[in-house]
């Protein structure tokens, strides 16, 4: 049975990815990749998740580390590290699409190879998830894949997407009923 499980990280995690940015803002490359293994499944999901392209997004990917490895002595704690990542990796991506100008359909591989990295996700779980997300709309696809695999609250995805807070909670409970729908649909 297809189970969507959502990565809300806690206090602690928050605060390690703030201890990870202050040690890359003082040159400690560790430090860089401990972040990059901690926050790579959700980055990469929330760029194929706007490019719809895995070349593109793991080009975004690789550029949105690398800024952080250049902006990291800019940056301020106010305990939301991952709001400020994915905020990197949308400014690069739409960045991106202007300049590509071009997006191209999501391939069934494409959602299989970004769920690899997930061990509560099946097989047919990643089948499963594929298609079903390729049945929603490019904003609430950004919506699910923020909340869900990147573990951003709602008020923190309606910043980031510049969207009333009732906006993000509207499309994301009917993204919900859609995915519902389509698994229904698909047994």
């Amino acid at each position: 049975m297809f189970c969507m499980t959502v990565a809300t990280p806690s206090p602690e995690d928050d605060a390690v990815l703030d201890q990870c940015i202050a040690r890359i803002a003082g040159g400690d490359q560790e430090a860089l990749a401990d972040l990059y293994n901690r926050t790579r499944p959700a980055v990469y999901g929330f760029a194929l998740s706007i490019l719809k392209n895995i070349h593109d997004a793991e080009d975004v990917l690789h550029d949105a580390y690398l800024q952080v490895w250049q902006a990291a002595g800019q940056y301020r704690s106010q305990g939301k590290p991952r709001a400020w990542l994915m905020t990197i990796v949308r400014n690069l991506a739409l960045s991106h699409l202007r300049q590509q100008s071009r997006t191209e359909p999501l391939t069934q591989e494409d959602w299989q190879d970004r769920f690899a990295d997930n061990p509560a996700v099946s097989q047919e779980d990643r089948l499963t998830l594929g298609a079903l997300l390729a049945a929603l709309g490019d904003q609430e696809r950004q919506i699910v894949t923020l909340h869900a695999l990147g573990g951003l609250k709602h008020r923190e995805i309606a910043a980031m997407l510049a969207l009333p807070l009732p906006t993000v909670l509207s499309k994301y409970s009917r993204a919900l009923k859609k995915l519902q729908l389509a698994w229904k649909e698909a047994d």
